[in-house]
Order: C-alpha cells, then sequence, then structure tokens
C-alpha cells in the first residue's frame, strides 16, 4: 500500500525557517519524479518545487526561488522541502505528491507565517 505523510509543519514568524519531510511507503519512491504543492484558504493549490528520481534536476515556483530547497533521501525514500525567509503569503497547507500514475498524495501539513 503507498502512502505519503508529510510532517514538519508548524507556526513560525516572518523570516524564520521550517523544514517539510514527506515520508514514503510502498513502492512509490523509486524512479519517481516528487513534487511539493501548496494551497492557501481561498486559492487553488500551488506546484511549490519538484525534484528528479536522482536528484539531478530541481524547479521552483518563482515565488520560492532562492528561500526553498527540495531534496530527497532515496535511500530512505524521504522528500524534504527546506524553507527559509518565510513571509506570510507562505502560509498554506503543503503536500507532497509523486510524478507516477496513479498519483498519490499526502494529508498535507499546515504551515503558518505570522508578520
Amino acid at each position: 500500500q503507498v502512502q505519503l505523510r508529510e510532517s514538519g509543519g508548524g507556526l513560525v514568524q516572518a523570516g524564520g525557517s521550517l523544514r517539510l519531510s514527506c515520508a514514503t511507503s510502498g513502492t512509490i519512491f523509486t524512479g519517481v519524479t516528487m513534487r511539493w504543492y501548496r494551497q492557501a484558504p481561498g486559492k487553488q493549490r500551488e506546484l511549490v518545487a519538484v525534484i528528479t528520481s536522482g536528484g539531478s534536476t530541481t524547479n521552483y515556483a518563482d515565488s520560492v526561488k532562492g528561500r526553498f530547497t527540495i531534496s530527497r533521501d532515496n535511500a530512505n525514500k524521504v522528500v524534504y522541502l527546506q524553507m527559509n525567509s518565510l513571509k506570510p503569503e507562505d502560509t498554506a497547507v503543503y503536500y507532497c505528491n509523486s510524478a507516477s500514475r496513479p498519483s498519490y498524495w499526502g494529508q498535507g501539513t499546515q504551515v503558518t507565517v505570522s508578520s
């Protein structure tokens, strides 16, 4: 059974940092591009960061470039999102997603950035 489980969210002041983790189980991780999305209240889900299966290629939304870093530990099947210089507009539920068929989602972790 495939599962994705996010953790690491919380409340942080503007300018602070958080590191999100997405632990995966099942056979989903190997050879699969992984993504982080976020969804703020009243807004559509937004793609934040992408990392290819080997970790050599990453892409970011313009709004987080230079502040967020996506990485992965293939041995332990975990993908991370390091978030620095957080802003109130980064407040959202963050989701881990597998770029596979079928695609899988975690339950999300809340990130709240206070001004």
